[in-house]
């Protein structure tokens, strides 16, 4: 059982991988600090931000909504690390870490979701 949203382990991937995207996008050219840098970090924080939001939701329905939200945002991620690396604004090694932590994040995000859908404690 878990008291906060940070007690939730997809969330803490999420979270770490935020600060891991911040981190590499400041390295972008200047020229990209209002689009991509921009959007990737949105993106980012959008994932751990929807299951935050929605840890606190009461019902079944809200809840898988907003994780669905952080899933949608996971895979815009993904797309982000393409385009960075297509871009060469990434090399080889950093796009296969960051497309290796979103998929765990989504893999752990999965299976919460599979143990909120499961309780039957949580209202539908």
């Amino acid at each position: 059982m878990t008291r906060t949203f940070e007690d939730i382990l997809a969330w803490q991937k999420a979270h770490e991988l935020v600060i891991k995207i911040y981190k590499i996008t400041r390295a972008f050219p200047e020229t990209e600090k209002y689009g991509l840098c921009q959007q990737f970090q949105r993106a980012a924080v959008s994932i751990a931000a929807n299951i935050a939001e929605g840890y606190k939701k009461l019902g079944k329905a809200d809840k898988l909504r907003f994780f669905n939200i952080s899933q949608g945002s996971l895979e815009e991620c993904r797309y982000y690390c393409i385009l960075s690396k297509d871009l060469t604004y990434i090399d080889e090694n950093t796009f296969h870490n960051l497309v290796s932590e979103i998929q765990n994040t989504s893999f752990m995000l999965n299976a919460y979701i599979k143990g909120v859908v499961c309780n039957s404690y949580i209202k539908d």
